[in-house]
Protein backbone atom coordinates (compact mmCIF):
# COMPACT_ATOMS: atom_id res chain seq x y z
CA UNK A 1 0.00 0.00 0.00
CA UNK A 2 1.56 3.57 -0.36
CA UNK A 3 2.74 5.57 2.28
CA UNK A 4 0.44 8.44 1.80
CA UNK A 5 -1.95 9.56 -0.61
CA UNK A 6 -1.82 13.67 -1.00
CA UNK A 7 -5.16 15.95 -2.35
CA UNK A 8 -4.55 18.91 -3.67
CA UNK A 9 -7.17 20.80 -3.95
CA UNK A 10 -5.72 23.10 -6.54
CA UNK A 11 -5.97 20.26 -9.05
CA UNK A 12 -9.71 21.09 -8.98
CA UNK A 13 -9.22 24.57 -10.90
CA UNK A 14 -7.49 22.35 -13.92
CA UNK A 15 -10.75 20.12 -14.76
CA UNK A 16 -13.09 20.48 -16.99
CA UNK A 17 -16.87 20.89 -15.77
CA UNK A 18 -17.99 17.76 -16.84
CA UNK A 19 -15.06 15.96 -14.94
CA UNK A 20 -15.52 17.66 -11.18
CA UNK A 21 -18.96 16.63 -11.50
CA UNK A 22 -18.24 13.01 -12.14
CA UNK A 23 -16.00 13.08 -9.40
CA UNK A 24 -18.95 14.02 -6.66
CA UNK A 25 -19.93 10.22 -7.33
CA UNK A 26 -17.48 9.02 -5.35
CA UNK A 27 -18.90 10.88 -2.15
CA UNK A 28 -22.94 10.55 -2.80
CA UNK A 29 -22.18 6.67 -3.71
CA UNK A 30 -19.63 6.91 -0.15
CA UNK A 31 -22.58 8.95 1.71
CA UNK A 32 -25.11 6.16 0.85
CA UNK A 33 -23.46 3.16 2.38
CA UNK A 34 -21.90 5.22 5.47
CA UNK A 35 -23.37 8.03 6.91
CA UNK A 36 -26.23 9.51 6.44
CA UNK A 37 -25.57 13.49 7.97
CA UNK A 38 -22.90 13.40 4.78
CA UNK A 39 -25.56 12.58 2.63
CA UNK A 40 -28.10 15.71 3.91
CA UNK A 41 -24.86 17.88 4.00
CA UNK A 42 -24.67 16.99 0.47
CA UNK A 43 -28.27 17.89 -0.35
CA UNK A 44 -28.31 20.98 1.65
CA UNK A 45 -25.02 22.25 -0.31
CA UNK A 46 -25.83 20.72 -3.90
CA UNK A 47 -26.26 24.14 -5.05
CA UNK A 48 -23.01 25.37 -3.77
CA UNK A 49 -21.23 21.94 -5.00
CA UNK A 50 -23.08 22.51 -8.69
CA UNK A 51 -20.83 25.83 -8.69
CA UNK A 52 -18.01 24.30 -7.50
CA UNK A 53 -17.49 27.17 -4.97
CA UNK A 54 -14.32 26.32 -2.76
CA UNK A 55 -15.45 25.85 0.69
CA UNK A 56 -17.99 23.28 -0.31
CA UNK A 57 -15.87 20.94 -2.43
CA UNK A 58 -13.26 21.05 -0.31
CA UNK A 59 -15.51 19.67 2.94
CA UNK A 60 -17.10 17.21 0.44
CA UNK A 61 -13.19 15.88 -0.75
CA UNK A 62 -12.24 15.70 2.71
CA UNK A 63 -15.29 13.95 4.11
CA UNK A 64 -15.16 11.80 1.16
CA UNK A 65 -11.42 10.97 1.72
CA UNK A 66 -12.07 9.98 5.46
CA UNK A 67 -15.09 7.80 5.43
CA UNK A 68 -13.36 5.47 2.33
CA UNK A 69 -10.12 5.63 5.08
CA UNK A 70 -12.52 4.52 7.92
CA UNK A 71 -13.92 1.59 5.74
CA UNK A 72 -11.14 0.47 4.40
CA UNK A 73 -9.52 0.72 8.46
CA UNK A 74 -12.18 -1.05 9.94
CA UNK A 75 -14.14 -3.03 7.95
CA UNK A 76 -11.61 -6.06 8.44
CA UNK A 77 -10.28 -6.53 4.88
CA UNK A 78 -8.11 -3.62 3.99
CA UNK A 79 -6.46 -5.53 0.88
CA UNK A 80 -10.38 -6.56 -0.68
CA UNK A 81 -9.23 -10.23 -0.60
CA UNK A 82 -13.09 -11.16 0.28
CA UNK A 83 -15.92 -11.24 -2.14
CA UNK A 84 -17.71 -8.02 0.13
CA UNK A 85 -16.99 -4.77 -1.97
CA UNK A 86 -19.53 -2.12 -0.10
CA UNK A 87 -17.19 0.67 -1.68
CA UNK A 88 -18.15 -1.04 -5.15
CA UNK A 89 -22.40 0.56 -4.55
CA UNK A 90 -23.11 0.79 -8.11
CA UNK A 91 -20.31 -0.20 -9.49
CA UNK A 92 -20.93 -3.57 -11.18
CA UNK A 93 -23.24 -2.20 -13.92
CA UNK A 94 -21.04 1.00 -14.46
CA UNK A 95 -17.71 -0.70 -15.51
CA UNK A 96 -19.74 -2.32 -17.77
CA UNK A 97 -21.46 0.81 -18.87
CA UNK A 98 -18.27 2.15 -19.10
CA UNK A 99 -17.21 -0.43 -21.64
CA UNK A 100 -20.36 -0.19 -23.84
CA UNK A 101 -19.63 3.44 -24.23
CA UNK A 102 -16.15 3.02 -25.55
CA UNK A 103 -15.15 4.82 -22.63
CA UNK A 104 -17.39 7.94 -23.70
CA UNK A 105 -18.75 8.05 -20.48
CA UNK A 106 -16.75 8.97 -17.05
CA UNK A 107 -16.94 7.01 -14.47
CA UNK A 108 -18.47 9.04 -12.30
CA UNK A 109 -21.24 9.45 -14.64
CA UNK A 110 -21.24 5.45 -14.86
CA UNK A 111 -21.50 5.08 -11.24
CA UNK A 112 -23.97 7.78 -11.34
CA UNK A 113 -26.23 5.78 -13.25
CA UNK A 114 -25.85 2.39 -11.33
CA UNK A 115 -26.45 3.83 -7.99
CA UNK A 116 -29.51 5.21 -9.44
CA UNK A 117 -30.27 1.59 -10.84
CA UNK A 118 -29.57 0.04 -7.86
CA UNK A 119 -31.33 2.56 -6.15
CA UNK A 120 -34.37 1.70 -8.00
CA UNK A 121 -34.11 -1.74 -7.64
CA UNK A 122 -34.04 -1.69 -4.08
CA UNK A 123 -37.33 -0.09 -4.28
CA UNK A 124 -38.92 -2.84 -6.22
CA UNK A 125 -37.73 -5.04 -3.89
CA UNK A 126 -39.05 -3.73 -1.25
CA UNK A 127 -35.75 -2.61 0.81
CA UNK A 128 -35.76 0.84 0.17
CA UNK A 129 -38.60 3.52 0.75
CA UNK A 130 -40.20 4.80 -2.72
CA UNK A 131 -39.18 8.83 -1.24
CA UNK A 132 -36.25 7.62 -0.56
CA UNK A 133 -35.11 6.06 -4.03
CA UNK A 134 -36.23 9.33 -5.30
CA UNK A 135 -34.54 11.34 -3.20
CA UNK A 136 -31.09 9.85 -4.29
CA UNK A 137 -32.03 10.39 -7.59
CA UNK A 138 -32.51 14.15 -7.34
CA UNK A 139 -29.40 14.66 -5.71
CA UNK A 140 -27.50 12.98 -8.03
CA UNK A 141 -29.85 15.05 -10.92
CA UNK A 142 -29.40 18.32 -8.79
CA UNK A 143 -25.40 17.80 -9.36
CA UNK A 144 -25.40 17.79 -12.63
CA UNK A 145 -25.69 13.89 -13.66
CA UNK A 146 -27.60 12.42 -16.30
CA UNK A 147 -29.17 9.18 -15.29
CA UNK A 148 -29.45 7.72 -18.70
CA UNK A 149 -27.04 6.61 -21.41
CA UNK A 150 -27.69 5.26 -25.06
CA UNK A 151 -25.23 2.19 -24.07
CA UNK A 152 -28.36 1.00 -21.71
CA UNK A 153 -30.27 0.09 -24.55
CA UNK A 154 -26.87 -1.69 -25.81
CA UNK A 155 -28.04 -5.78 -26.73
CA UNK A 156 -25.71 -9.22 -27.02
CA UNK A 157 -25.72 -11.06 -30.34
CA UNK A 158 -28.20 -13.16 -29.23
CA UNK A 159 -30.44 -10.51 -28.01
CA UNK A 160 -29.97 -10.18 -23.94
CA UNK A 161 -29.34 -6.27 -22.50
CA UNK A 162 -26.06 -6.02 -22.35
CA UNK A 163 -25.51 -4.06 -19.18
CA UNK A 164 -26.86 -6.90 -17.27
CA UNK A 165 -23.99 -9.27 -18.60
CA UNK A 166 -21.90 -7.07 -16.14
CA UNK A 167 -23.49 -8.89 -12.91
CA UNK A 168 -21.49 -12.07 -14.17
CA UNK A 169 -18.22 -10.10 -14.94
CA UNK A 170 -18.52 -8.52 -11.54
CA UNK A 171 -18.71 -12.29 -9.84
CA UNK A 172 -15.70 -13.03 -11.61
CA UNK A 173 -13.98 -10.21 -10.29
CA UNK A 174 -14.76 -10.55 -7.28
CA UNK A 175 -13.67 -14.44 -7.32
CA UNK A 176 -16.38 -16.70 -5.15
CA UNK A 177 -20.11 -15.50 -4.65
CA UNK A 178 -21.73 -12.78 -6.09
CA UNK A 179 -21.40 -9.76 -3.99
CA UNK A 180 -23.40 -6.74 -4.42
CA UNK A 181 -23.99 -4.22 -2.01
CA UNK A 182 -27.42 -2.70 -2.05
CA UNK A 183 -29.01 0.43 0.11
CA UNK A 184 -31.70 -0.42 2.48
CA UNK A 185 -32.13 3.54 4.01
CA UNK A 186 -29.62 6.33 3.40
CA UNK A 187 -26.31 5.46 4.96
CA UNK A 188 -26.82 2.03 5.51
CA UNK A 189 -25.86 -0.40 2.62
CA UNK A 190 -26.58 -4.58 2.68
CA UNK A 191 -24.87 -6.89 0.79
CA UNK A 192 -27.02 -9.01 -1.36
CA UNK A 193 -26.05 -12.84 -3.27
CA UNK A 194 -28.64 -12.63 -5.52
CA UNK A 195 -30.22 -10.11 -7.74
CA UNK A 196 -33.36 -10.77 -10.05
CA UNK A 197 -32.90 -9.68 -14.08
CA UNK A 198 -36.27 -9.28 -14.68
CA UNK A 199 -36.27 -6.70 -11.82
CA UNK A 200 -32.82 -5.08 -12.75
CA UNK A 201 -34.70 -4.78 -16.25
CA UNK A 202 -37.48 -3.18 -14.69
CA UNK A 203 -35.21 -0.93 -12.93
CA UNK A 204 -33.33 0.23 -16.25
CA UNK A 205 -37.06 0.86 -17.70
CA UNK A 206 -37.73 3.20 -15.14
CA UNK A 207 -35.00 5.37 -15.81
CA UNK A 208 -35.91 5.37 -19.75
CA UNK A 209 -39.21 6.26 -18.44
CA UNK A 210 -37.39 8.98 -15.97
CA UNK A 211 -35.33 10.61 -18.42
CA UNK A 212 -37.59 11.23 -20.94
CA UNK A 213 -40.45 12.89 -18.80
Amino acid sequence: PPFAVLNDFAFIDTLERRDKVAGMAEAVKVALIRDVAFFIWLEDNTNALARFEPAAMRHMIRRCAELHLQHIASAGDPFEQGSARPLDYGHWSAHKLESLSRHELRHGEAVAIGMAMDARYAVQCDMLPEAEGERICRLLENLGFVLWHDSLDSRTADGQVAVLHGLREFQEHLGGELTITLIEAVGQGVEVHQIDTAGMLASLEWLRRRMAA
